[in-house]
């Protein structure tokens, strides 16, 4: 006969062990997400892609109409077939300003990079700075506060993350915690009232006194904020006079391809690549001088390749020098995976960082990717900046100020081609696995806030 005790115990051990792997659910609500293509995009897909591995089921609200210009088919196919996502309809005010206009025009940011601007031009920026507030998917916070009310309560959901900018989104994550006191983190990948962008646009005292009321509520109210770099994190605290949990961008090694470790030769060609976009607030200028400066007289071979979305300025100024239109190349826009194809090529990786009063906390997402692929990187941002810290895990980074013209050029007089030789344990910390398995400890507290 056998011992009842034991049945019943391991009975027991079967629940709870069966109750362990059962996944509790996160809603993560991205305007940015596949096939819009960008850094913003990646940081919640890769988070998406782990967070089963640590015990929560991620569902995605997204819109289902986004008006964006840059599209990555290839990330659709990194999105689990087991991922519910749902979309939901928004609307925004960009295609009546587009109507309005005479020209065509599909990315609505470049109107601020206008020298001449038009009529037209200048009551839609003062619009977006004055009556769209916190930003232009405001629009979208109310219907989707109502239906994802449902959605909440219908699925189980347990914890929501709200990623910003756009702003209005944490305004979508503020009205759910309102109404049904579910766990909420709010994840600023820029800042909100210091945010720099602000700063271009023609905004009234009243309506920024209304963005750092709108800030504070949020930081306020929501369980857990997360932000991307140590910088940020100290404005966010100061802000909010609490602690603000720092939840890096990353890597992702499966992103690496096989066999790719070792450089191009390129017949003694120095191959230098920049990836990512160049426009009004990451300035080359004073990289392509020192780069034609460099090789224009000497032996040496180089080339230099923009791969991404770069400003018309600059394309301008390289098309007015007959050896920079050799020797500069715009590549323009590719997948996320044809990127590794140029790092694989690359002997040198260009980062330009902002110079403007965020630039201390500016991390682009590609510097984890730059430092996984051991390529030595040269950047253009604050030396004492946090991208400055990361780059100095190894001796063959360099971090000059913009104008530090002769410190660049001295660089790349005396560059060699060769691997870098980054700390791995260092890099690993920034693995999108292990950034996972921080931010699923942190929504693992809400076990504890709602108990």
């Amino acid at each position: 006969m056998p011992n009842i005790k034991k049945v019943i115990e391991n009975i027991f051990d079967e629940m709870i062990e069966a109750s362990e792997k059962i996944k509790r659910k996160v809603l993560i609500i991205t305007y940015y997400w596949p096939p819009s293509a960008g850094s913003g995009v990646q940081r919640w897909l890769k988070f998406a892609k782990y967070l089963p591995e640590f015990g929560w089921e991620p569902l995605i609200f997204t819109p289902e109409n986004p008006d964006f210009d840059l599209k990555d088919e290839s990330l659709l196919k990194e999105i689990n077939h087991n991922m519910e996502v749902l979309k939901f309809p928004i609307w925004e005010p960009y295609a009546l300003f587009r109507s309005l206009k005479k020209e065509k025009i599909k990315d609505t940011s470049k109107v601020l990079e206008k020298k001449k601007k038009s009529l037209i031009d200048k009551i839609g920026i003062w619009a977006r700075a004055n009556l769209l507030i916190p930003d232009p998917r405001v629009f979208w916070v109310k219907p989707s506060v109502g239906f994802l009310e449902k959605i909440i309560v219908n699925n189980q959901v347990e914890a929501i993350i709200t990623t910003g900018p756009p702003h209005s989104l944490h305004m979508i994550g503020r009205a759910l915690k309102r109404k049904t006191n579910i766990f909420w983190l709010a994840d600023f990948r820029d800042p909100w009232s210091q945010w720099e962008f602000l700063d271009t646009l023609p905004m009234t005292t009243l309506v920024r006194k209304k963005h750092e009321q709108l800030e504070q509520t949020v930081l306020q109210e929501a369980d857990v904020i997360t932000t991307i770099s140590p910088t940020f994190q100290e404005d966010l605290s100061k802000i909010a006079g609490k602690d603000i949990s720092l939840l890096t961008n990353g890597f992702d090694p499966d992103d690496l391809p096989n066999n790719w470790s070792s450089q191009n030769d390129g017949n003694g060609t120095i191959e230098i690549v920049y990836t990512g976009v160049i426009d009004a607030i990451r300035n080359p200028i004073p990289f392509i001088e020192a780069f034609k400066s460099v090789f224009e007289e000497k032996e040496k071979k180089a080339n230099l390749r923009f791969v991404g979305k770069v400003s018309s300025s600059v394309e301008n100024l390289v098309s007015k020098d007959q050896w920079l239109k050799k020797h500069v190349h715009f590549e323009g826009y590719v997948s996320h995976q044809e990127v590794f194809e140029y790092y694989k090529r690359a002997n040198l990786l260009l980062l330009i960082l902002t110079d403007t009063k965020n630039a201390k906390g500016n991390i682009p997402g590609k510097i984890f990717e730059y430092i996984a692929t051991s390529r030595p990187v040269l950047a253009l941002g604050d030396p004492n900046g946090d991208s400055a810290q990361i780059l100095k895990s190894s001796t063959r980074n360099a971090v000059f100020k913009h104008n530090d013209q002769e410190g660049i050029e001295s660089f790349l007089s005396n560059f060699k081609p060769g691997l870098s030789s980054n700390d791995t344990a260092d890099s690993e910390i920034y693995s999108r696995k292990n950034l996972t398995k921080k931010l699923a400890k942190l929504l693992d507290a809400s076990k504890d806030s709602l108990s």
